[in-house]
């Protein structure tokens, strides 16, 4: 008999998560879903003008939820980047190399016509996999 599947909701503590009802990352049994991430801290955009960057920060903050999930970089199964230029495309694919180079998880990369702030050059999404854990 199958148990049920648990869901664990992770919070970044960030304002939109409360005011527009949604979660940083959700743990459904095995599964973590990372919502879509920007380059935005503190409720501050950086790296104006700077996809690369931009894309390492954004994963950085998706890879934070990862690890609260219990998980690593390693166990990343899947990511989604828009972008919203497609002349930023090469240089947010080597923030993404940068980062999941050994892991090469499957990866969707789409243009965008735009994002929440102008300023927002890519957002990011990631899901992983935890799988059978050893007690």
């Amino acid at each position: 008999m199958n148990e049920p599947v648990t869901f664990t909701r992770i919070s970044s503590g960030g304002p939109w998560e409360d005011r527009y009802g949604y979660a940083r990352a959700v743990v459904a049994g095995p599964h973590i879903f990372v919502s879509g991430c920007t380059a935005t801290v503190g409720g501050e955009i950086q790296h104006v003008g700077d996809a690369y960057n931009q894309t390492l920060t954004a994963i950085s903050i998706a890879l934070d939820a990862v690890e609260k999930a219990g998980v690593s970089v390693s166990e990343v199964v899947r990511t989604r980047l828009y972008v919203v230029n497609a002349d930023d495309f090469e240089a947010v694919g080597q923030a993404h190399g940068k980062v999941f180079g050994a892991v090469r998880p499957a990866c969707t990369s789409v243009q965008i016509a735009g994002l929440v702030d102008p300023r927002m050059l890519v957002e990011v999404e990631v899901e992983a996999y935890r799988g059978e854990r050893s007690p």
